[in-house]
């Protein structure tokens, strides 16, 4: 008998190592995925697997099982003549790259602005952050055949947004 993989939905409040909130589903739906589909960190979702309906815990994830540490080599100084945008660049521009074959490669950040050049930083914005999450664990349920051949978990009754 092949076991479906699960939803699991939790509300969560995410905190940097100062204590400062970053984000949380406070007043709005809980958190939705469908576990083993890489649609959260996996430092989160390898302690939420562990967790029943109702479980409230403090969960604190290192930068290594988060959004990764971060990485000098993503950091570079780029011609502006390159850039799709070589005028009125601004910091906090971003540009989604593309691998040989089309496929997204990741996004980059204008951190800073020169005469002729452009430093790009191809970090997430919160590598190299060890995070906190406080969950409260709100669903657990069998994935529908339709949220599995859509790659995503529906809302309340099947429900979902395209």
């Amino acid at each position: 008998m092949k076991i479906s993989p699960r939803v699991i939905g939790f509300h969560y409040t995410l905190k940097n190592p100062a204590g400062e909130v970053i984000d949380s589903s406070s007043g709005s739906d809980p958190l939705l995925f469908i576990e083993g589909s890489g649609q959260i960190i996996p430092g989160l979702e390898e302690k939420l697997l562990l967790l029943s309906v109702g479980d409230k815990r403090t969960i604190e994830v290192p930068s290594a099982r988060a959004y990764g540490d971060h990485d000098a080599q993503l950091i570079m100084q780029v011609p502006k003549n390159r850039l799709p945008k070589a005028e009125g660049l601004e910091v906090g521009d971003q540009f989604a790259t593309r691998g040989p074959n089309g496929e997204p490669a990741g996004v980059f950040v204008v951190t800073a602005v020169h005469a002729d050049t452009v430093t790009l930083d191809g970090n997430h914005p919160l590598a190299g952050v060890d995070l906190t999450f406080e969950i409260e664990i709100t669903t657990m349920r069998d994935a529908t055949a339709d949220e599995l051949s859509h790659g995503h978990a529906h809302g309340p009754e099947g429900h979902h947004h395209h």
